[in-house]
């Protein structure tokens, strides 16, 4: 989340770092690495007390051509985030979590068709956790499953879904993949990575005539995690939820530099807290939030 995945570790967040791998493709292999430190401002919570949380994260990826058109990869993630809690009446004056991290795998794979078809699939394994938590107790995993077909004007469309495993909890939701230019300085995009995390969302681009664009997007997310041994709910799921709405800078520096920039809010945040075997315990909705943030890529 981003915080921006959380656009503190949650939100954006988890986009935010990612922005390079999905706008971007170079040489052949190419890599990629990112970083992306992230800020979500205090908010209050409803129930009393307020939050705010402080990110970084990192992404490395490796995109590689195989025979017949086909690609392949291999993307690392890391995020962690420090939560910030003041008060927390709503959680009985106890903060309901500290610092949560995240790190995990997908190897992603691309099938190429006929008349400009392909089909996709990138397998994840993850391990979100807040500190102290039991590593085997905090591993999900699944994948994102796409088709989509290029056009001879270069515009992309498809459609897809992800499914996966998360603490007592199944995600399955639908996806749509855009990459359509509107005009010469339009276009419309998927902002955000899907997986673990949720759909890709939607953004609208404008290039001007220099090595900068602006965009503005938006998207459902939602992360998982589970709580400490140590925590008041042993071994229990920490959740937090919401639709980030932000704007985008971006400044290209030749191919292989990119420095994004993000401003936006969190809309319709919860956060919520269950037992070990997944039952609610306690939903607390937060206000709108404000999230900050920036991603430097390097691609070679």
């Amino acid at each position: 989340m981003l915080r921006i995945h959380h656009l503190r570790h949650f939100a954006i967040g988890l986009a935010l770092a990612t922005s390079g791998l999905t706008h971007a493709q170079t040489a052949d292999p190419s890599f990629t690495l990112s970083a992306s430190p992230v800020h979500q401002g205090r908010t209050d919570l409803q129930g009393g007390g307020d939050m705010a949380s402080t990110s970084l994260l990192l992404r490395a990826g490796i995109s590689t051509a195989l025979r017949g058109g086909h690609r392949s990869g291999l993307t690392l993630n890391y995020d962690h985030a420090d939560y910030d809690f003041g008060g927390a009446t709503a959680f009985g004056g106890r903060a309901p979590w500290g610092s949560v991290e995240r790190y995990g795998l997908s190897l992603p794979l691309s099938y190429a068709l006929q008349d400009g078809w392909s089909l996709g699939i990138a397998p994840s394994v993850d391990w979100f956790g807040e500190r102290g938590a039991d590593s085997g107790e905090s591993m999900t995993w699944g994948g994102i499953f796409t088709a989509n077909k290029r056009y001879a004007n270069g515009n992309r469309l498809g459609f897809g879904f992800g499914a996966f495993d998360r603490f007592e909890k199944t995600s399955v939701f639908p996806l749509i993949l855009v990459d359509w230019k509107l005009s010469e300085r339009w276009k419309l995009v998927n902002p955000l990575p899907a997986g673990p995390t949720g759909p890709a969302g939607l953004e609208l681009d404008y290039r001007f005539d220099s090595d900068w664009n602006l965009g503005i997007g938006a998207a459902w997310r939602s992360t998982r995690f589970r709580l400490a041994t140590d925590n008041t709910v042993t071994n229990g799921i920490g959740e937090e939820r919401g639709v980030p709405v932000f704007l985008r800078a971006s400044r290209n520096f030749g191919k292989q530099a990119a420095l994004n920039l993000y401003a936006g809010v969190i809309t319709n945040g919860q956060l919520r807290v269950e037992d070990a075997a997944g039952n609610t315990l306690r939903r607390v909705d937060y206000d709108t939030a404000p999230i900050v943030g920036a991603t430097f890529t390097l691609r070679f």
